[in-house]
């Protein structure tokens, strides 16, 4: 009897583990990630909602936390801020961005790890290898946000970089577009470092690039890293 228990809780883990590889469990992973556009994302946990980079959205879901990556226009616009702010929003950057805001602000760098309306958060740098628009000493970044128990990676606008090597994270938000960022080739090679349970395209489809974009690197990572390529919502 005990052989048989012990056969039926090693079939029963076996069966899990299938299930987790074979994307069982990334709706549990995703199901309160919601892309917005371009590089924003509005995240629910703990009956709080995040958001990241809101630019030209159309939610009215207040926020109790909104991380911006840099202060270019389509990451950092008070008017989305604006939109989704009460009182009580805690908004988070790098110096200098938020210096004119009217509401709770948090200014970060690199490398900082804080507790943010609730949640863990880690900044990541962000920047750009052989291009112009995201210099290393200006500082812009990503971040892991940790929210219902999983890493959550928004990698800002950036290239691949060498601190991507050391990141463990679940689910990663990668730019694919080019131009200003990884091409879709290059965020695969960055998916592969960072090796997360689900990787999830984004920076296409407003400033730069398009889904086909967003599909060469599904493409690229086929039979490596498990991609979820996600439907612009309101």
């Amino acid at each position: 009897m005990k052989k048989l228990v012990v056969i039926l809780a090693v079939v029963a883990a076996v069966f899990s583990f299938l299930q987790a590889k074979q994307g069982g469990n990334y709706m549990d992973l995703l199901k309160n990630i919601h892309w917005l556009g371009h590089d924003t994302f509005k995240i629910k946990a703990g009956g709080k909602v995040i958001y990241i980079d809101p630019f030209q959205i159309r939610s009215s879901e207040k926020a109790d936390l909104i991380l911006i990556t840099h202060p270019h226009h389509d990451h950092f616009s008070p008017e989305d801020i604006s939109q989704i702010s009460t009182p009580d929003t805690l908004v988070v950057s790098i110096a200098g961005v938020l210096k004119d805001m009217n509401c709770l602000t948090q200014e970060v760098k690199a490398g900082d790890k804080l507790l943010a309306a609730g949640f863990k958060v880690e900044v990541i740098p962000a920047y750009n290898i052989d291009k112009k628009f995201h210099p290393k000493e200006a500082g812009m970044v990503g971040y892991i946000l940790t929210a219902g128990g999983v890493r959550i990676y928004h990698a800002g606008d950036t290239d691949l970089i060498p601190e991507m090597k050391k990141l463990k994270v679940d689910v990663a938000l990668l730019p694919v577009s080019g131009t200003y960022v990884m091409t879709s080739e290059e965020a695969a090679q960055a998916a592969n470092l960072i090796k997360p349970k689900v990787a999830v395209p984004m920076h296409y489809g407003s400033i730069a690039g398009s889904e086909a974009d967003a599909k060469r690197f599904a493409d690229k990572l086929k039979g490596k890293v498990d991609v979820v390529i996600m439907h612009r919502e309101k």
